[in-house]
């Protein structure tokens, strides 16, 4: 932790947060990919008890890097935000100064991994890998899975009144305040509107949100985890959160 008045950037403690759950062909491709960009990060692996061995792979490369590859083995899949909290809380209880979340599947480059802790280091306190803003873009999706992505967004971009275009990624960085401040215990999302459920709660804590341009690319190996149930918690969810933040606002209640 940096103390007042020092020169040290919070990017220079970095936490790569990668959940999985059968990602064994992946997990040493991006772990590798992660250490080529910024060989200074450090890698948190948190398996879901996957049965195709993904765990038992993860065990060996923390054992081949020690210092930088770290796992935490679950015996429950629920859910990506659980994951996610659960490396949260073995990352702030290490002193990491800024978390990051990325796909095992290599959808999230970690080549522009920079692009988010320059944004951190500039100033921002979260910085969300944005495929729509100038600059970002999308490769190999179909256009079925761009429609529900971009109409997802606009849901809860108009639902909660946020000037966020890509609230749903699920590439980003926070620095460690924030996750300090959030009351994480109260998050229950579990699948992906866990990235809207963290967004809209440090937007109404008055963090500063940035987006910075990402190229999105689909997995080439391996199955995705988006399912209808992760659809519908997030509409259901983004309109209970746009209803109760317009009836606060009309009382005059700040959350």
């Amino acid at each position: 932790m940096s103390g007042p008045g020092s020169d040290e950037r919070p990017s220079q403690r970095t936490l790569v947060i990668i959940p999985t759950y059968n990602e064994r062909e992946n997990l040493p491709l991006i772990v590798a990919r992660v250490h080529a960009a910024r060989p200074d990060v450090h890698v948190l692996i948190v398996d879901d008890g996957s049965p195709d061995g993904t765990g038992q792979l993860a065990d060996e490369l923390a054992l081949a890097d020690p210092d930088r590859v770290h796992v935490m083995h679950r015996t429950s899949k629920d859910g990506l935000g659980a994951a996610y909290l659960a490396g949260f809380a073995w990352g702030l209880g290490r002193e990491y100064s800024v978390l990051v979340e990325m796909d095992a599947d290599g959808s999230h480059a970690p080549e522009e991994l920079y692009r988010l802790l320059d944004a951190i280091d500039g100033g921002a306190d979260v910085a969300i890998g944005s495929r729509y803003v100038p600059g970002g873009a999308i490769r190999n999706w179909p256009r079925r899975r761009f429609a529900l992505s971009k109409t997802a967004n606009t849901y809860a971009r108009v639902l909660l009144g946020v000037n966020v275009h890509d609230i749903t990624a699920g590439y980003r960085a926070y620095r460690r305040e924030v996750l300090e401040k959030l009351d994480l215990a109260a998050v229950d999302s579990k699948g992906y509107c866990f990235q809207i459920d963290l967004t809209w709660r440090a937007i109404n804590n008055g963090f500063v949100v940035v987006e910075v341009p990402i190229t999105f690319t689909e997995r080439e190996l391996g199955v995705s985890k988006m399912s209808g149930s992760n659809i519908r918690e997030a509409m259901f969810k983004v309109a209970e959160w746009g209803i109760r933040g317009r009836l606060d606002r009309a009382r005059g209640i700040v959350r």
